[in-house]
């Protein structure tokens, strides 16, 4: 593999963000501790392929994850999945970002550990170590029993127990973090919102200000 010029990692972090939350926030702060990222890119989702369609609009969306990240500068929100029209295909935004960085530049992707058990489900997902790294961040409930052997020997081929090695390659490995479990589901924060419920404690209070004066969740 390349050498990186500066050692430095790109990272994106998907998702619906519907709505984004502090377990989302915390963990990928946990993960670039972990991992040395200075900077990580929320993706709103606009078509997901694997889950239900998301309750709040691609606008609404894009303006809870701006607000949730305002002011650190580990983060940077881009819209460009939202800009589709087609489902969101990880693999194709992955393609976007290589062509734009170059070949050298490290380039990561933070799933959480139920996703990498099922990744095999992913729209070419054997391409994707070709683009980037995965960093996934461990998730309550979930151990490292994955459906097949294939899947599971990918896994195996691929791990590495420290991060620096993502520094010094553009793509190609997966790391494990032990990141902190945050007990917190944007699918129950919705069903509290619904109840009239206040949501402080696991939404960034801008977050929560803009869902009630938007009427979202209700």
């Amino acid at each position: 593999m390349m050498n990186n010029a500066d050692n430095s990692i790109l990272a994106l972090y998907g998702g619906t963000f519907d709505p984004v939350h502090q377990a989302h926030i915390n963990t990928v702060k946990a993960m670039a501790a972990v991992a040395g990222l200075e900077q990580v890119i929320l993706l709103p989702n606009n078509v997901p392929p694997h889950r239900p369609q998301p309750k709040a609009d691609a606008r609404q969306r894009l303006m809870m994850a701006t607000l949730a990240v305002q002011g650190d500068p580990l983060f940077r929100v881009d819209d460009r999945e939202l800009r589709r029209d087609t489902l969101s295909y990880t693999v194709e935004t992955l393609r976007q970002y290589r062509a734009e960085i170059g070949p050298q530049q490290s380039l990561a992707f933070i799933i959480g550990q139920d996703s990498l058990l099922s990744i095999d489900t992913w729209h070419e997902w054997d391409k994707i170590l070709t683009l980037c790294h995965l960093l996934v961040c461990k998730r309550p409930g979930y151990s490292l029993d994955f459906p097949s052997e294939r899947l599971a020997d990918w896994f195996v081929e691929h791990l590495i127990t420290t991060p620096e090695s993502l520094h010094q390659s553009p793509c190609g490995y997966i790391f494990l973090a032990d990141t902190p479990l945050f007990p917190i589901s944007a699918t129950n924060i919705r069903e509290r919102l619904k109840n009239g419920e206040d949501c402080r404690d696991q939404l960034a209070p801008a977050v929560q200000n803009y869902i009630l004066t938007q009427g979202l969740y209700r």
